[in-house]
């Protein structure tokens, strides 16, 4: 940050503004929040506090983002936080120790929101990435039984070309399916995989922003997490669980019908994804 460049926000605005972030974020995690406290779990919303490991406290810190300036901000949280510095009464990101201390991690997800955004989205997936996760393993990933069996998933998987592109749903697959997988993505050739269709790619825009930290305005954070969570719900209705006790109605992905309307949600999640796939990428030039 240079005062010189950056935009500076008069105290009114960045309070507001700080203000209605946490307001959105207490909305947003509210369920999660009441859950831990009662010591309870969920099984399609506590995804995106377990696996991506971010607490809904972390959530809550409003960013103004790359370029962007407190003024009258000496007694604002941010003046205290890592990768922020103040010139005179003026607090904001320090970009350039940012990005140097991070440089490996911002070269990697360039890399991966490059790629996607520039890349033609692909619908046939049809989810089986979940049922591969199942495959010939009577052992399942979440305490919810399986909506057709173990045979009758097993059947499904075998009745479809697997076509999963991501890594971090391709390295949950059983033994028995990567095999039948069209692809063999690694972690070296995610950014040349990473295509914009898939769901676990557009749920792991909120991983990217939470990741870039004092670069990204806090507003488009939550818009990932928006989305994240929408993305993971649809996730699991087309998954091989029975989640009718949880107030969910699968998509069926096994017929006709099922297809059809995965392959419309994920048309309107790629709607979605791309544009906040760009604002990322612009943070990081």
């Amino acid at each position: 940050m240079t005062t010189a460049t950056a935009t500076v926000l008069d105290r009114s605005d960045w309070t507001e503004r700080m203000r209605a972030h946490a307001a959105r974020t207490d909305a947003l995690t509210a369920g999660r929040r009441q859950r831990a406290a009662r010591g309870e779990t969920h099984p399609v919303d506590d995804f995106l506090y377990t696996y991506y490991s971010y607490k809904p406290s972390l959530l809550r810190r409003w960013h103004p983002g790359r370029d962007v300036a407190l003024d009258d901000a000496a007694d604002a949280p941010h003046a205290a936080w890592r990768w922020y510095r103040a010139e005179g009464g003026v607090v904001g990101a320090d970009t350039d120790a940012f990005l140097a201390e991070k440089r490996p991690l911002v070269r990697a997800i360039r890399g991966i929101l490059a790629g996607a955004l520039g890349r033609t989205a692909s619908y046939g997936c049809f989810g089986m990435h979940e049922w591969a996760m199942v495959y010939r393993d009577r052992d399942t990933r979440h305490p919810v039984p399986l909506r057709l069996g173990a045979e009758g998933t097993d059947a499904v998987v075998e009745a479809h070309d697997v076509r999963c592109t991501h890594i971090d749903a391709f390295r949950f697959f059983t033994p028995d399916a990567v095999p039948r997988n069209r692809f063999a993505p690694t972690r070296e050739t995610q950014p040349q995989m990473e295509q914009p269709g898939c769901l676990h790619a557009g749920m792991d825009l909120y991983k990217w922003a939470v990741k870039l930290g004092p670069l990204v305005p806090g507003e488009l954070t939550l818009d990932a997490f928006e989305l994240a969570r929408d993305i993971r719900e649809l996730d699991m209705r087309a998954s091989p669980y029975d989640l009718t006790g949880w107030g969910y109605s699968a998509v069926p992905v096994e017929t006709p019908e099922g297809k059809a309307a995965y392959v419309a949600a994920q048309r309107e999640f790629t709607a979605r994804a791309q544009p906040i796939r760009a604002a990322l990428l612009a943070r990081i030039g």
